[in-house]
């Protein structure tokens, strides 16, 4: 059936300004890593797409080295995009990135020019494309100086392949450098991505005045704590769960018994809220509007209904925050 998105698709989703820039982005994005690779059942991909779309997500982010095998995130995009966004496509914002390894030998990772021009080459014909809107670094590289590195994202917006760029994942003073390096080639950054959840607070520590004094706008990757800030794992560890299931990147250990006690305690002041741990999660990273976009994953549709309901609820009271904050800290 021929996909006609919903009416009313702008009606309630919360849109951004990023940084001083012209672009405005969703509250909530939508990010395809673990669920879009090769092995997930391409309809649930593809219907996880067309809510979204629906509830007003319009940025959609995957990267060069996402699913499984690397560049099989942006394959599944990529049809979905040709069987159903084809003339909405002025309507989304396409990113990407490049700064892991990707492919063999010494041009597939880090970030030489190089590298990142190969890179996004190779990430249109996935995508079936012929610019994205952003694309970012995904990594610092201390091996390569910041100024061929900014100079290749420059280079690639100079070509027409990118209409933005933004950096993932750097700290303070390596965000610093290059953002200094990208104003002198006249190419601003648009956007940094790091991680930022509420167990996971490294960007306070000056990184977002930083990219607010820079006029440079912030999306925040790990929102939910991979999951740990969700109903998930109030009680244990279940058997189909991301921890439960040999991930690298989330692991057993990772959820003690300290992380648990804190959740439950932040899962009765969501209901407190009438929001969910993760509406509440994702409410307060987007608190005072010092984050353009919180951005989101999901296996399911409605994983995404229920994140995109959280902008029905973003103001938290000085009691609601020191609550947290004692939580957090305790």
């Amino acid at each position: 059936m021929i996909y006609q998105p919903s009416l009313q698709r702008y009606a309630d989703m919360k849109y951004n300004r990023c940084g001083k820039s012209g672009l405005k982005l969703p509250a909530i994005s939508l990010g395809l890593w673990h669920n879009f690779g090769d092995g997930f059942v391409f309809n649930n991909c593809r219907e996880m797409v067309r809510r979204a779309f629906d509830l007003g997500i319009t940025h959609f982010d995957v990267a060069n080295n996402y699913g499984w095998p690397g560049g099989s995130s942006e394959e599944t995009l990529g049809k979905i995009i040709k069987l159903d966004f084809a003339s909405h496509r002025d309507e989304m914002i396409i990113s990407t990135k490049a700064g892991w390894d990707m492919w063999p030998g010494p041009y597939g990772d880090e970030g030489s020019k190089k590298y990142l021009v190969a890179s996004l080459d190779q990430s249109l014909k996935r995508l079936g494309l012929d610019y994205v809107d952003i694309y970012y670094h995904h990594r610092p590289d201390p091996n390569t100086p910041i100024e061929e590195t900014m100079g290749a994202l420059d280079l690639l917006v100079r070509q027409g392949k990118a209409l933005y760029v933004g950096i993932s994942s750097y700290d303070v003073n390596e965000s610093k450098a290059a953002i200094d390096a990208l104003n002198k080639l006249g190419t601003p950054c648009l956007i940094h991505q790091p991680a930022y959840s509420m167990l996971d607070r490294t960007v306070e520590d000056g990184l977002l005045d930083l990219l607010e004094d820079e006029g440079v706008g912030s999306i925040a990757f790990f929102p939910l704590a991979q999951g740990i800030l969700t109903n998930k794992y109030l009680s244990e560890i279940p058997a189909d769960s991301r921890a439960a299931s040999g991930s690298r990147f989330l692991k057993p250990e990772h959820i003690t018994e300290d992380i648990l006690s804190k959740t439950r305690k932040l899962n009765e002041l969501a209901a407190a809220r009438d929001q969910s741990l993760a509406q509440m999660a994702i409410a307060w990273v987007l608190r005072g509007n010092h984050v353009t976009s919180a951005l989101v994953g999901a296996s399911r549709v409605s994983q995404i209904e229920e994140n995109v309901a959280a902008i029905n609820n973003l103001d938290f009271s000085e009691s609601e925050l020191q609550t947290i904050n004692a939580i957090l800290n305790g």
